[in-house]
């Protein structure tokens, strides 16, 4: 992996993947820049990092605040984005709509203003990385939420690719990743669904964010992939239902 020196930002990177991809890129030479609209998360995630890493506060839900972030960060070579929302499960019969338009509110318009904003300072030949999941191909009950607004983004990433050339555009699609995504379920349930989904998952365990950071690495990295979305889930994409 050759990325001593490049200048990388991630939205998203305070946390979880992006956190995870922020340190193994620090780890490999570059200058990494790491962006939250939270002041407290920015902080306690540069107090974890080793390596050329700063932040920056950004709501990524406001295209004039994304330009103003971009103006400060300057010229960079490549773009991780891994905004996410931990909304988005329930059965369709039921599913809150209120609840879907709060989904595509925090993951869906948010990496696409962040990447049209990006345009005048990225690189020309560097690159664009989102983060989606694989609930965006991939049928799982109770799933069409998340499904509905990663298959969305996943939509994007051939189009982009064609439009940005010769900016490559690629996507990860992540399966279960034991992350703070999942934060808000109770700890008995939350370790019973760990539990689970590594039982029925083909490499029986679940995924680690730095399993993520690692894809995303590659990708920006191999500068002979665009067009690509690339599945770590450990082969859930292979099974039928959870």
């Amino acid at each position: 992996m050759n990325l001593s020196d490049q200048r990388i930002v991630i939205i998203g990177g305070t946390s979880g993947i992006g956190l995870a991809t922020a340190q193994l890129l620090a780890t490999a030479g570059s200058h990494v820049i790491i962006a939250s609209r939270q002041d407290e998360k920015v902080k306690q995630a540069l107090a974890t990092l080793e390596g050329s890493v700063t932040g920056e506060v950004v709501d990524a839900t406001s295209r004039e605040e994304l330009l103003s972030f971009f103006r400060r960060v300057g010229p960079f070579d490549h773009l991780v984005l891994t905004l996410a929302s931990n909304e988005g499960m329930g059965e369709f019969r039921t599913l809150d709509f209120a609840m879907l338009h709060r989904v595509f509110e925090a993951k869906f318009w948010p990496q696409l203003l962040a990447a049209q904003a990006s345009l005048d300072f990225l690189r020309k030949d560097g690159s664009l990385t989102i983060v989606s999941a694989v609930t965006g191909h991939t049928a799982f009950a109770g799933a069409s939420g998340f499904g509905a607004v990663n298959g969305a983004l996943e939509a994007m990433v051939p189009t982009l690719a064609l439009e940005l050339q010769p900016l490559r555009v690629n996507a990860v699609s992540p399966g279960g990743i034991a992350t703070p995504f999942w934060r808000d379920l109770p700890d008995e349930m939350r370790e019973a669904f760990f539990t689970q989904a590594a039982a029925i998952t083909p490499v029986k365990r679940m995924g680690r964010p730095e399993d993520v950071a690692g894809v995303i690495a590659m990708l920006i990295d191999n500068s002979f992939m665009t067009s690509t979305i690339i599945d770590c889930d450990g082969g859930a994409r292979i099974r039928s239902s959870w």
